[in-house]
């Protein structure tokens, strides 16, 4: 004998959802509450400090500005494709759902190419105070060649520096300082999240997709919680980006 769980397809007449919806509304209250607490630490860091770097001082504003947009448009996309299986056409689902993983993958790998970049990026103390920060060229036991960054548009000329020169040389890591803590920390979080809906979008764009042959209905509702998801996923992101890197 089979037993059916109610309310899988159907809404409930206390809520107005179907179960998977009202799970994944509770989760997302939870996801609210824990990047409702490091927003908090963000915003008490940053009052409290005696001193807060410019985001342009460490971010690609240009890179971050193009990446945002790469994941708003990845949400339009996924409620297309949840439109397209509501229409009944599959095929253009598997289009859109199609472009929205191509997206969330691009927006990864322009994270990723971030992160490479922080840490071949260089913080150098002088012994006289004086801080410069740049690419290193090249570098060996005595002396160390530095790119300096450009301020105000204008090209710098490497530095040569001897090793006896230089207090502190440190790549912008998380230990860098608070604000680049925060950084890794907040990016980090959102992209192992975003990389967990672009796990669950691949599967329902393929094995999963499977059941749109017996059970549409519930597919399509699987469809929607996946976007549910996602959509959270890229409103963090809006907050992160202006927080992170105009501010």
């Amino acid at each position: 004998m089979t037993v059916e769980i109610p309310y899988g397809v159907q809404e409930r007449p206390d809520t107005g959802l179907w179960n998977a919806k009202l799970g994944m509304w509770l989760f997302l209250a939870s996801e609210v509450m824990l990047f409702g607490g490091l927003f908090a630490s963000y915003a008490t860091l940053r009052t409290y400090a005696p001193d807060w770097p410019k985001g342009s001082d460490f971010q690609n504003i240009p890179l971050g500005t193009f990446n945002t947009a790469v994941l708003i448009t990845s949400s339009i996309t996924m409620v297309m494709g949840w439109a397209s299986l509501v229409m009944g056409q599959f095929g253009k689902f598997r289009l859109y759902m199609g472009l929205t993983l191509l997206l969330g993958v691009l927006f990864l790998g322009i994270k990723a190419t971030e992160y490479r970049g922080k840490f071949e990026h260089y913080g150098v103390t002088l012994a006289d105070g004086t801080v410069v920060t740049g690419h290193v060229e090249s570098q060996d036991a005595s002396r160390v060649v530095l790119l300096p960054d450009a301020k105000g548009g204008a090209a710098h000329e490497p530095m040569t520096l001897a090793r006896s020169q230089i207090k502190r040389m440190i790549v912008f890591g998380p230990w860098y300082n608070t604000y680049l803590a925060l950084y890794f920390t907040l990016t980090g979080l959102h992209a192992l999240h975003l990389l967990a809906g672009v796990l669950v979008n691949l599967y329902l764009w393929g094995p999963g997709s499977r059941m749109w042959q017996r059970e549409p209905e519930r597919f399509t509702h699987r469809v929607e919680c996946a976007g549910l998801f996602w959509h959270f996923v890229d409103l963090v992101w809006i907050f992160l980006f202006p927080i992170l890197y105009l501010l």
